[in-house]
Parts: structure tokens; sequence; C-alpha cells
């Protein structure tokens, strides 16, 4: 039997390897859904939750192929600070909201847009993110008791210093066998699960060695239960979801990235290309139902998508498979969870942090010394000192200035003077000397956007153009792609000024865009039709003709008839009709 649309070419044996896949995926998904949801702050089963019903709608309704989705490390922070500042029912609202938020995303096609996040910020953020998770760790890893979860990174190391005398041996050993196992298991063991391995290794050596010495998640949040989670309706009003609007854009718009950076990867991996767009639906959907059963936001995780494609996933059926899995996992044994200890939890989510922390990135932006690394530090230092959305909104706003900057400084504007005594028609760079120049003819090469932040351009441009003796500038506009209202307004504004002192403007090489918003801005027709001209060539034939020129051995490139009183030079006459009949020829003056 063969399948069409995305199951194209299905059949029994990519049946097989999605059942292994999915497997295999599942089993790594459970300790990672309760540790993930512990460190948000909520009960381990919501955790799980997320998985079996988030995980299976991203696989059925996503745009990815191989998209594992669930509750993912990047969502810790942000999550945790709103169960601490308004509670875990609002979590839910919060959460429901992102959802709506991530359809409307995929529904207005911006899933392009998110990849266009400048990517200092987004590193910045994401090591933040890895630092905040294993800080938060380290009271478990140590079995401090009497610990207060803080909102703040600096608060919690406090309180961390604070109980440091609780310290419980029996947890650090049990958190020390769970790392050990994790780092041994891939270098063993490469096809068994680590985090599985270290989970049950620590949770067996607790239980035989010293049990009743360490705090379990039975014993924290008590047990788990079994079976199909309940339905959990959510009392929407307005006084509870206008509160948890800005948190469920922050969490949306995480969201939006984590999973379309995973679909990214996920694409590179298996050589697929993911439909963005339909991942946001997905997402937003999936993210609409887990609220619902109780769970927390999900997203689509970038280890276990990568572990899903190297265990021989083909098609969505392999994360459909890895919900089941879940399901089949907490309905059957549930009860044994309930003993695994929460020392066991931290190193997991130590090693998550580790492997999330872009360090490698973060060094190497670090060296480039630019703006980027201004992005870099100050995301990474709000988002680990104050809140993510005060990180991501403070990083992308700075991220637009310093961009806007560089863009400003990119345009350039630089006189040229034409060589026409030669005999080879050529520009070249502006030399001021006193053979060498006219004062009545200056030509200009504008290089670049002309946009709001490039007004210092235009201040360079008149002061080169202050000349009482100055009769045609010609403005060369060939190497212009783009042109913005205030840019206009600015070239607008010069035209003015130069049309005031009797000075004629000549246009030459202009491009579409900046033409479509010339004419429709009326400085098209200011300048006039006639100054425009598609190469310098026949613009400075036109200009010959507007000055009434003769030769003039002082000027010898452009002489005119006035020019023998302000160069000092004789006028070497020559017929009018005979030197305004001389064309440039295209071609030999660039555009």
């Amino acid at each position: 039997m063969k399948w069409t649309g995305r199951f194209s070419n299905y059949n029994a044996a990519s049946l097989r390897k999605d059942l292994i896949s999915g497997c295999i995926v599942g089993i790594v998904a459970i300790p990672l859904g309760m540790a993930f949801a512990i460190a948000s702050g909520v009960k381990p089963e919501y955790g799980l939750y997320t998985t079996i019903i988030a995980g299976i709608l991203i696989s059925l309704l996503g745009g990815s192929r191989f998209q594992i989705g669930g509750p993912t490390g990047a969502f810790i922070p942000i999550l945790l600070a709103i169960v601490l500042q308004y509670g875990y029912e609002n979590l839910l609202i919060a959460g429901f909201l992102a959802g709506i938020f991530l359809v409307l995303m995929g529904l207005l096609r911006l899933g392009t847009l998110i990849k266009f996040i400048p990517r200092p910020v987004t590193i910045g953020f994401t090591a933040g993110i890895a630092v905040t998770i294993f800080s938060g760790q380290i009271g478990n890893f140590l079995g401090l008791t009497g610990i207060k979860r803080h909102e703040y990174f600096h608060e919690n190391m406090k309180e961390i210093a604070l109980q440091f005398h609780t310290l419980n041996f029996y947890s650090l050993l049990t958190a020390a066998i769970c790392l050990a196992a994790l780092l041994l298991t891939p270098k063993f063991l490469p096809k068994i699960p680590g985090s599985l391995v270290g989970i049950l290794v620590s949770t067996l050596a607790a239980a035989w060695l010293f049990p009743g010495k360490v705090t379990t998640i039975g014993s924290a949040y008590g047990a788990i239960p079994g079976g199909l989670p309940s339905l959990h309706p959510l009392t929407l009003s307005w006084g509870s979801v206008v509160p948890m609007l800005q948190p469920a854009l922050i969490i949306a718009l995480l969201g939006s990235i984590e999973s379309l950076l995973s679909a990214v990867v996920a694409d590179g991996m298996t050589g697929t290309r993911h439909n963005s767009n339909r991942e946001l639906i997905g997402q937003g959907l999936a993210n609409m139902a887990a609220p619902l059963f109780g769970g927390i936001p999900a997203t689509g995780a970038i280890a276990r998508t990568a572990t899903n494609i190297k265990n021989g996933a083909v098609s969505p059926f392999s994360g459909i498979i890895h919900g089941i899995v879940v399901l089949l996992i907490v309905a059957l044994f549930a009860p044994y969870a309930s003993n695994i200890p929460l020392a066991s939890m931290a190193p997991i989510l130590m090693v998550v942090a580790w492997n999330m922390s872009e360090r490698k990135a973060f060094a190497q932006m670090l060296k480039t010394r630019t703006g980027d690394t201004i992005v870099l530090l100050v995301t990474f230092l709000l988002t680990v000192f104050t809140t993510l959305t005060t990180a991501v909104e403070v990083g992308l706003v700075l991220a637009v200035v310093l961009f806007v900057k560089r863009m400003g400084e990119l345009l350039t504007v630089d006189k040229v003077l034409p060589d026409l005594g030669s005999g080879k028609e050529k520009v070249r760079p502006h030399m001021v000397t006193e053979d060498h120049d006219c004062p009545q003819v200056s030509i200009f090469t504008v290089d670049g956007p002309l946009f709001f932040g490039a007004s210092q351009a235009f201040d360079r441009f008149v002061s080169q153009i202050e000349d009482g003796r100055l009769r045609v500038v010609l403005i060369r506009m060939g190497k212009v792609p783009f042109m913005d209202t205030t840019g206009e307004a600015n070239f607008m504004a010069l035209v003015k000024r130069l049309h005031k002192a009797g000075i004629t403007v000549l246009v030459s090489g202009l491009r579409v865009q900046p033409h479509k918003l010339m004419d429709k801005t009326g400085c098209y027709e200011t300048i006039g039709e006639a100054n425009f001209f598609e190469n310098t060539g026949e613009a400075l034939t036109h200009a010959l003709g507007i000055i009434n020129a003769d030769k003039c051995r002082g000027c010898r490139h452009f002489a005119f008839r006035e020019c023998a009183g302000l160069c000092g030079a004789e006028p070497e006459r020559k017929p009018l009709p005979e030197l305004a009949g001389t064309r440039v020829r295209d071609g030999q003056v660039p555009v």
C-alpha cells in the first residue's frame, strides 16, 4: 500500500522505520518532558501531557516532515516567570493565546519574516536561557532544601548561597551518578538514550544504597497520575486575558523562532524543505489544544528532531508514534516515575543547557568586536539579569539602530569631473586644481540607499555645491537601489535649494523604485522630465547646451563663455554650434 501527498511512496518499510524512530524519541522525551515542567515551576505530569497532545498535533498539522514537538528548555525562564507572577492557571491562558498568535502569524505568512531576526539576538538570548537553566538546577544537584524560586538570576544565586548549609551529600552523589551516565552512555552505548540510562541508574542507586535520603518527584509533587490527561477547561475573561497578552506574544515569538530553526536543521539533515507558514499554524493549533489538558507551551525540539532523523524517520508518523509511546508509558508506568530523585533530573537539564548554549558561536562573535558584539552582550546580560521579554525587545531595537547606522554610512556622494579635453571621455575622481576645475558644472555620484538613516550624506552634499558660480549639477543615481520617503524629502529639499539658487539639476541612471517614488511625490515633475537621462553621456551633452560652452585654455575640460572672467584665462573662442553638437559617446561615461 502506498500513500500520496506528504506520505508519498509510503509503504510497510517506511512504517517500520517510523515505528523504531518514534519509540526511541518517545523514550527520550519522557525524562525531558518531566524535567522541563519541573524547571518551569509546574508539576511533572504537565510536561508529559504537553509531549503527548502537542507532540502528536505538531507532527500531524505542521509543515516539517520530521519535526518533533513538545516542551523545550528555551521556554523555561519565561514560563517560570509567568508561574511566579501570575500562577499556573494564567500560564495556561498565556499558552492558549500564544497558540492564537502563532496561527495568525502563519495565516498572515509571517513565517519567512521570523528568519530575519538578527543572529546576535538569537544567540544572546539562547545563551542567556542556557545560563538560567543551568543555574536553576544547582539547588537540586546539591540537594538543598528550603530553596525559594525567584524570577531574577541574582535573587536565585543569593538563595542558593543562603541555603548552602543544607547540602545533601546523598543528593550530590545521586546527581553525580546520573551525570556520569549521561556522559559515558554516548561513548559506550551510542544507540541508547543517555538521559534514560542516567535516570534508571541513579534512581536505582538512590533506592538501594540510601533509601529515603533524597527528595523524589513523588515526595515533592505527589504521585504522577496514569492514564489519559483529563480535560482542563480554561476560564477566559477580559481581566484574565489582557494581562497575558504580552507574555503570550513572547511565547509565540520564541516558539516560532525555535520551531522554524528546528525545521531548518531538519531540512539540512535530510535535504527536504519545510513549509514555514504551515509549521506556524500547526504549532499554534497544538498550543491551543495543550492547555485544555493542562499542558504547557510547546515548540519544535531541535535535539529530539535530530534524534528522530538519525534513527531513520521518513514521515510525520514518527512524531505521532512518539506521542503515543509517551501516552502508553504514562498509562502503564506512571507510579514508578514518582520514585525518580530530583537530583537525577538536574544533570539532564544541565546537559541540555550546555548543549543549547551556543558557546562556540558566542565566542566567535565576541572576537569580531563589531556592533553585533554589543547586541550579543546586551541581549545575553538582559536575559540573565532581567527577563527574556526585556532582552528580546532591547536586543531587537539595538540591532535595528546599529543596522540603520551602518546603512546610513554606506551612502556616499562623490564629486567627479568629466575629462573632455583629451578626446577620451571618462569620469574620474574630482581634483580641484587651478587647471582642472570648471566652477560652473559639478557632477556627483550617489552610491547607496537613500533612506532616513542617510541624512548626513546630504549635509556633505550641500557643503560641496555652495559656489556662486555654479550653473549645472548633474546627479548620477545609477547606484541608488532604494529610496524611502525621508530620503526623497531630503532629495527634494536639495533640488529646491538648487533651483532657488538658479542652478539646473540633471539626473542620470535613475532606477525603477526611486523613479516610482519620485513620480508619486512630485519630485520628478519638479526636476522636469527633460532633465532625466538614461546615461551620463546624454546628460553631459545636455549640460553643454545649457551653459553655452566655449573651449577655454584655463579650464580645458568644460569651459564656458562666462568662465573667462572667473578662472583668469583668456577664452579660446569656438563657434557655439560646433561644440553644442558634440555628443559624449554612450558607454564611455559610466552611469
